[in-house]
């Protein structure tokens, strides 16, 4: 029976006819040729993590003022989040879509104020108790092998890691300045691994004190002894006194011990160790020039760290290659050839020529050599082929050997921290399952961010997840209808008077609100963040929002799939298909 109404007067009656029913009954949705959906795409930061990083999830968790979630989401894929987010070269950033619209996230700085924040609560991963007999054995206690050991700690095994100098650490301990690196915090994130029941044993060196023999109780073996030794210029006089390696200078800086140098000194080298060299020659009071055989735009260290050296007074010789060390009562009297760039070479850089007759002479108290790093193979075991200066390994880090595998910088040219992470997690992932009988590189393929080669870890551990579609998002498929340009906010940093003073940190973690600040700048690319844009705009109202959080669903009884939601979604989280029939 239909219901009357009576209205008093004309200012009670509506504008225009209204009704008091509904249309549940009209399930429009079958007039749809196309269908919406949610589903996670693959954001290009986190597709360029070497140690693959889920970016956007912890960016996310800060800006919801969720530290510790942020720290243990971080945790579960990189066990060392921060001395990334203080010595990686964040190739994130390069790739951040934010960067095409004013400036890139700042995502080391938030991973590094994750991990600060977390340290101050003594925040660790908690032990697991031990579910499996096999028995692990790390050789090397670098990133890749401490990464590798982290993993497999959590899932059950019993690691020991064997380290061949008194400290763990690899060339985090003994490469990195600790300007650039505080000695506690390597500590600190060392000490985590150590809390999982991660056995470290220093002071015990491969091929010497401890063989492939003295390992037989260990059912599989990881392999990540570096490269340790600094590559020589092959030139005359280039082992004569005076004359250092990079590696050899840095390690005894960092391990305390006197370094007996000149007051002027020149570097040979262009990447970071000769960098790190430099900046650390002015800290001991020195002056330094490095000499360099390329232009500036071919120099292979950190633009950043470039920078800073020259604000603390490195001299920096482009196009100049040294040819010949001559000694000179207590100087090195260098003599060198100018250069002039070619064609490019195998590494994409142009190669340089050197200018006939154009010989000079640089003179110095001290040389030291960071021309780049060599790895030592003398120990290695029969089976693990070599070529071109690394090991050779499978896909999945396995090698010649039966249950041997390696990686970190012994099996790559891509010598950073944040690749030596990615590696031992591979490899961790890898030897798991070679234990359990499994095929590796099946379970490797189900879990790539993106493209590949990196993986993740939760997604391995939590099959049931929301999928991850490869697809990395680009600057195109965002609406930038829904962003306002804002600066990228920057760490301080001490004065450059005051950091050439000593080895103490030279940048600042960022103070929280500044964190958050940064963090609400993502754009948060393929990942639905419950900006609603999709329910406000659906004019069929077919969006059905639920408490639990990113579980928006599309009503497709209502849904006619106009796309409207799709159009609007800032950050590309929604997609279209046709409509099956």
């Amino acid at each position: 029976m239909t219901k009357q109404f009576i209205f008093k007067n004309a200012s009670e009656m509506p504008m225009i006819s209204i009704s008091f029913g509904d249309m549940d009954w009209n399930k429009t949705g079958a007039w749809r040729t196309q269908r919406p959906f949610y589903e996670d795409k693959t954001p290009p930061c986190r597709a360029a993590c070497p140690a693959g990083n889920d970016i956007v999830g912890f960016i996310q968790k800060i800006t919801q003022g969720d530290f510790e979630g942020s720290w243990t989401l971080i945790k579960e894929e990189n066990p060392f989040p921060g001395i990334c987010g203080r010595v990686c070269f964040h190739p994130c950033e390069s790739k951040c879509n934010r960067g095409n619209y004013d400036e890139p996230i700042a995502i080391h700085a938030l991973e590094r104020f994750v991990s600060d924040f977390a340290s101050h609560l003594n925040r660790k991963i908690e032990k697991v108790e031990r579910k499996s007999k096999e028995k692990v054995a790390v050789i090397g206690s670098g990133p890749a092998g401490l990464s590798c050991a982290y993993h497999l700690a959590r899932w059950g095994y019993e690691v020991t890691v064997f380290e061949a100098s008194p400290f763990a650490g690899g060339m985090l301990r003994t490469g990195i300045p600790s300007y650039r690196l505080p000695k506690d915090i390597l500590r600190r994130e060392i000490s985590n691994i150590q809390a999982l029941g991660v056995e470290i044993q220093t002071g015990v060196p491969f091929g010497r004190d401890l063989t492939l023999e003295g390992l037989k109780g260990y059912q599989a073996i990881f392999i990540a002894t570096g490269a340790h030794r600094g590559r020589n210029l092959h030139i005359p006089g280039e082992k004569g006194k005076g004359v250092w390696n990079g590696l050899d200078l840095l390690r005894k800086i960092n391990l305390g011990r006197k370094a007996k140098l000149g007051d002027k000194i020149a570097i040979i080298g262009g990447g970071n160790t000769a960098v790190d060299v430099a900046r650390s020659v002015i800290r001991l009071g020195k002056k330094a020039t490095l000499l360099y055989r390329r232009s500036k735009e071919e120099m292979p260290a950190f633009e950043d760290e470039i920078l800073e050296a020259i604000e603390e007074g490195v001299k920096i010789r482009y196009l100049v290659n040294p040819i010949h060390i001559h000694q000179k009562e207590c100087l090195k009297r260098l003599e060198c050839v100018r250069m002039e760039l070619g064609e490019k070479d195998e590494s994409g850089r142009r190669r340089p020529v050197p200018i006939p007759r154009s010989n000079f002479f640089i003179e110095a108290d001290n040389l030291i050599i960071a021309a780049g790093e060599e790895i030592e193979v003398s120990f290695l075991p029969e089976g693990m082929e070599k070529r071109e200066g690394i090991v050779l390994t499978r896909s999945d880090g396995s090698t010649g050997v039966r249950g041997i595998f390696a990686g970190g910088d012994l099996t790559s040219n891509q010598r950073t921290v944040a690749h030596a992470i990615g590696s031992g997690k591979k490899a961790a992932l890898a030897i798991d399952c070679y234990l359990k009988g499994k095929d590796s590189d099946e379970a490797i393929r189900q879990i790539l961010i993106g493209e590949g080669p990196a993986i993740s870890i939760f997604r391995h551990l939590h099959p049931d997840a929301r999928p991850m579609n490869p697809h990395v998002v680009t600057f195109e498929e965002l609406n930038m209808d829904y962003f306002e340009p804002s600066k990228r906010l920057r760490e301080s940093k001490d004065s450059v008077k005051q950091r050439t003073k000593g080895f103490g940190e030279v940048t600042a973690t960022f103070p929280e609100g500044i964190a958050i600040e940064e963090a609400e700048r993502c754009f948060n690319c393929g990942t639905c963040n419950e900006c609603e844009n999709c329910y406000v705009f659906c004019p069929d109202a077919s969006i059905i929002k639920k408490e639990e959080i990113l579980s928006h669903q599309v009503d497709y009884d209502f849904c006619k799939g106009c796309g409207i939601c799709f159009l609007e979604c800032p950050r590309g989280a929604i997609s279209l298909e046709e409509e099956a029939r």
